[in-house]
């Protein structure tokens, strides 16, 4: 039986090629994202066999917890879900930041990831399964000034506690922690970058190594 992973932010860059990448490794995609349009476009990409589309507001635990009992009645379960959705700034450190971009990146970045976590958790017990943050270079190592960093630092700490949560059980999370990626998540394409299809293969290393190991962060850096 074809193991099902719930995606979000997953209508461009790391959610869209991580869809992709699992589909074609046999995986039912559950794909959520605001972009009704992108969703379905990827869903007629991957076939909708193997794929649906359940657009929502990360930001919004109710529609989380919608989209992914929608997918677990489809597909008869959840086995992982990635919490991908996030968003950066414009910079400024903290006195030339700007507080309503902050909110909006805290909203994110934070409580979105949490929605998923919460939203997910009870599928994932019943599943033993899998649960993929994405965290960031940036969590690993001070950046003056930078809130973007911050909180990409509380994914990888709250990563942690999760895997010694869900280890009670016999699940495992992981933090995929990509250092620069040519993603939308830019305003210049950055081609000598990682890609997201690099960041997917990170991805599926962990949802597939044997269920005794629990790899607990994929730490990929670009070459240049």
């Amino acid at each position: 039986m074809a193991r099902t992973l719930f995606i979000t932010g997953a209508s461009s860059g790391i959610g869209a090629a991580t869809a992709r990448a699992a589909a074609a490794k046999g995986w039912n995609v559950g794909l959520f994202a605001r972009s009704k349009d992108k969703l379905d476009a990827l869903v007629e990409e991957i076939g909708s066999d193997r794929a649906m589309a359940v657009p929502g507001d990360a930001t919004s635990l109710a529609d989380q917890q919608k989209a992914i009992a929608s997918v677990a009645e489809a597909y008869g379960g959840v086995d992982a879900a990635f919490a991908n959705a996030g968003t950066g700034s414009s910079g400024g450190g903290t006195e030339g930041g700007d507080p309503e971009e902050w909110e909006q990146m805290i909203r994110l970045n934070v409580l979105g990831l949490l929605w998923t976590a919460k939203a997910a958790m009870s599928h994932l017990h019943e599943s033993k399964g899998h649960l993929v943050l994405t965290g960031s270079a940036a969590g690993r190592k001070h950046i003056k000034g930078s809130v973007y960093s911050a909180t990409k630092w509380f994914v990888h700490g709250y990563g942690g506690n999760l895997a010694e949560e869900m280890r009670e059980f016999g699940g495992r999370c992981t933090v995929i922690a990509p250092g620069m990626v040519d993603t939308p998540f830019f305003d210049e394409a950055k081609p000598d970058k990682l890609q997201p299809e690099d960041v997917a293969d990170g991805v599926m290393y962990a949802l597939e190594a044997d269920p005794r190991a629990n790899v607990q962060e994929v730490y990929l850096m670009p070459v240049n």
